[in-house]
């Protein structure tokens, strides 16, 4: 075999190496790439760690304040699972019941989200994208798109 064919061997034999890492690399950070998890995602596959984004819309009616005014509870939900959410803090102004929102926190083992941040919708044509096709699917999308 010529020098030139051991080389391009070798080449060819190291980039399928590299790319076999590569793969199995993106391969077990799957689940940890995303973002956030709709309430549908979290009842299929559970929790993800200790702690994960949920996003999804906050649903019509469920905004409650307890007495030290502080602490809400309301429940996440992309029409097809609903999570209820606890925050102790100063909401967003732009939060609101059927708007988007995108909560960091942990679930506990009764499926209360405790959430210690809240990000509410920024402005009309924000949608996390994983909530729009779940709105899409269910008819309720009320975007752009929909015309």
């Amino acid at each position: 075999m010529k020098r030139k064919h051991r080389r391009f061997l070798a080449l060819l034999g190291s980039m399928t190496l590299l790319g076999l890492a590569a793969a199995l690399i993106l391969g077990a950070f799957e689940d940890n790439l995303l973002f956030f998890y709709t309430p549908t995602q979290l009842a299929e596959k559970g929790p993800p760690g200790a702690r994960f984004r949920l996003g999804g819309l906050v649903e019509e009616g469920s905004v409650a304040k307890d007495a030290n005014g502080l602490t809400v509870r309301f429940r996440v939900t992309d029409l097809t699972n609903v999570v209820p959410v606890v925050y102790t803090g100063v909401l967003p102004d732009l939060f609101r019941e059927g708007q988007g929102v995108v909560v960091e926190g942990e679930i506990d083992g009764a499926g209360l989200f405790a959430a210690a941040a809240v990000l509410a919708k920024h402005d009309e044509n924000y949608m996390p994208k994983d909530v729009a096709e779940a709105l899409k699917a269910s008819g309720e999308w009320r975007g752009e798109e929909a015309e």
